[in-house]
């Protein structure tokens, strides 16, 4: 068996021609490959319910896929990690629903860049029977394409709004063209988006209620960048393992920027000035190297008691991880006040009915604040049934 888990205990078998193995363990190329002999078994610990991604490196340092397993990943970067479950991964409630039979519409747009040059690409996602005239939110989002295909982001807002627990936003799934470029602190993004997207998007397929920047990796690091710069133009972000170690220009000498020792510049910045206008939801695997940034960055936020939630999923840099973040991140910026979100499985329509009448019978007894109607709420929902 070429990989197997055993409580935390996972043990990979290294197959012919394996001189190493990387992975999420060795945050990939970051840190030097596990040194293995072909046949003989080695033994990690790691956390309960842990998706694992990883392959075998050869004497020549190439890395090749374990012929052994053929649980593949939603990576999109190389053709060769393969996954291990150590037990059970968790999904959201949300993915665990039917698909909505109600699904929003998308409207499809090129042109030629004139601030970075080349084609560019986009996808307006709107709700369901969205009028352009009705306010909405708009959500500008980085590494559209993969958010739109492979996190299914679209999918999340219609199986929520469905559902009725958040309401509708626009998703402007922009796709970079170099998006080391363009993510990595530069300003002219912004003139991007304001000279080339904006002008195509906003009047002509919806109106604006506020804007909201989202992303992941480096993604994540320009939107969380933009948005505590600009609080005239950005009130929201998203940001999936936000690559919060990088510093302007910072480059190594073959110009590949620096995501592994720049430090931490952004959160400097923030701690001098705190981006109190911004709602803001962070989070990250735990099996990368930017647990740390990203746990110090949720950190500030909370010592400054700005608006935000951070979160934290057993799985590493990867689509698996922010495709199971994005249901609570899409949540927690357009989800109603009720408890439907948070329960962990579908047989519980009796309890939601029985807390949500309790709700409604608090509130018309009045006396309490809602901050003291949701105390009361998660007390009772977290005893024992």
């Amino acid at each position: 068996m070429a990989v197997s888990s055993d409580g935390q205990s996972v043990t990979f078998t290294p197959p012919a021609g394996a001189v190493g193995l990387i992975g999420d363990m060795t945050d990939w190329r970051k840190r030097d490959p596990i040194a293995v002999q072909a046949g003989k078994p080695l033994t990690l610990t790691m956390p309960r319910g842990a998706w694992i991604e990883y392959a075998w490196v050869d004497a020549a340092g190439e890395a090749f896929a374990d012929p052994d397993n053929d649980q593949k990943s939603l990576n999109p970067w190389w053709p060769y990690p393969r996954a291990a479950v150590v037990g059970q991964y968790v999904h959201h409630p949300l993915w665990l629903r039917p698909e909505a039979t109600q699904k929003g519409t998308a409207h499809r747009l090129t042109w030629d860049g004139q601030v970075f040059e080349g084609k560019r690409r986009a996808v307006v996602y709107l709700p369901a029977g969205h009028q352009k005239e009705q306010p909405i939110p708009v959500y500008y989002i980085q590494d559209g394409i993969a958010f739109y295909r492979t996190g299914k982001l679209g999918d999340v807002m219609d199986r929520a709004v469905e559902a009725g627990i958040a309401s509708g936003a626009a998703l402007v799934f922009v796709e970079p063209s170099d998006r080391n470029e363009e993510y990595y602190l530069n300003d002219r993004y912004l003139e991007f988006l304001q000279t080339e997207v904006f002008p195509q998007v906003e009047g002509v397929l919806f109106t604006p209620a506020e804007r909201g920047l989202w992303g992941a990796s480096l993604g994540g690091l320009i939107s969380l960048y933009l948005g505590s710069q600009h609080p005239e133009l950005f009130s929201r972000v998203v940001s999936h393992s936000g690559a919060f170690i990088a510093r302007p220009n910072a480059k190594y000498p073959s110009g590949v920027i620096d995501t592994t020792n720049a430090g931490e510049w952004l959160r400097e910045q923030l701690e001098k000035s705190p981006p109190t206008h911004l709602k803001t939801s962070l989070d990250t695997g735990t099996l990368e190297w930017l647990t740390g940034p990203n746990r110090r960055m949720a950190a500030l936020f909370a010592d400054q008691f700005l608006p935000h939630q951070y979160r934290e999923y057993p799985s590493g840099h990867n689509w698996v991880t922010w495709r199971e973040a994005l249901p609570e991140a899409f949540l927690y910026m357009q989800g109603h006040e009720s408890v439907e979100a948070d329960l962990p499985a579908q047989e519980t329509g009796q309890l939601i009915s029985d807390v949500n009448d309790a709700l409604r019978e608090l509130r018309r007894e009045g006396g309490l604040s809602e901050e003291e109607i949701r105390r009361v709420l998660e007390q009772e929902l977290k005893r024992p049934l």
